[in-house]
């Protein structure tokens, strides 16, 4: 588990200056009671929080998924600033290639994929790469709001009315993902951009968190507590839950700070 924090400066409402907002956050991975390997990925920066769901067989899927963090992890050193949806979208890219390479050297590897959600923050506003199921929620004023769309065959059957969001919870094909990234087909990620402010929470997380615990349990479980304490309780939660498979998750928050700037710290990174 890692946990960190970093601040940056935030214009006022009234225009009379700045203050700083610290990004407060922690991360774990845990491998859950079923599964023989982790093939998660997951990190938290100063700019950039990350989780990655990979397939494809225990080596396979770990490397797929610890590839595409690493590329987004790469813009956590350098905030694209005004640029990110396009260095996100670039980082998509980026990570389609390698695999591509990798598959290209290893041909044992052909299968291999990964789910990817990213969310790079800088000052007011956040902005999000999705591909896959894993997901990014936000936590405002005490309500739970789901920040990404599944990429899976039951989500087109609710987009299409066909079923409910309950009913695909326990679909038998509820895994199967219709977007990865995985070296051979070039994908479209979701990008999107939204403002935040002080006191909003974000959750991403692999579905070995979301699939086992319903939107109330982690709106209740994301009401309360440091990040820390909180992405202890999230893991324990889905294994109580039986944790079927791999269980990652990040948890920050963005808090205010009163005092004035003086110098920014360079962010500290929190791979799991």
């Amino acid at each position: 588990m890692a946990t960190s924090e970093q601040p940056a400066a935030v214009p006022t409402p009234s225009g009379e200056g700045t203050v700083r907002l610290r990004l407060r956050y922690a991360a774990r991975s845990d491998i859950g009671l079923v599964r023989q390997g982790n093939e998660d990925s997951g990190y938290a920066g100063g700019h950039m929080l990350v989780v990655a769901d990979g397939m494809g067989g225990h080596a396979a899927g770990e490397l797929a998924s610890a590839t595409a963090v690493a590329t987004f992890a790469e813009l956590d050193r350098e905030p694209p600033g005004d640029e990110v949806l396009t260095a996100l979208a670039d980082a998509i890219d980026q990570a389609h290639d390698e695999l591509s390479r990798v598959i290209g050297d290893a041909p044992d590897f052909a299968g291999m994929g990964t789910t990817v959600t990213a969310l790079s923050w800088e000052g007011d506003r956040v902005a999000l790469a999705h591909v896959g199921d894993s997901r990014a929620y936000l936590l405002r004023d005490g309500q739970l709001q789901q920040l990404t769309k599944d990429h899976t065959f039951v989500q087109t059957l609710v987009d299409a009315g066909r079923i409910t969001s309950d009913e695909a919870a326990v679909h038998e094909k509820r895994n199967l993902l219709i977007k990865a990234l995985d070296g051979v087909h070039h994908v479209e990620p979701d990008l999107s951009m939204r403002e935040v402010k002080a006191g909003d929470r974000f959750l991403l997380c692999s579905d070995g968190l979301s699939g086992v615990l319903k939107p109330t349990e982690l709106q209740e479980l994301l009401s309360s507590g440091d990040p820390t304490g909180t992405v202890t309780r999230l893991v324990e939660r889905a294994l109580e839950a039986g944790a079927p498979d791999n269980v990652t998750c990040v948890v920050a928050d963005l808090v205010a700070d009163p005092e004035p700037i003086v110098t920014e710290s360079s962010s500290t990174a929190m791979p799991v």
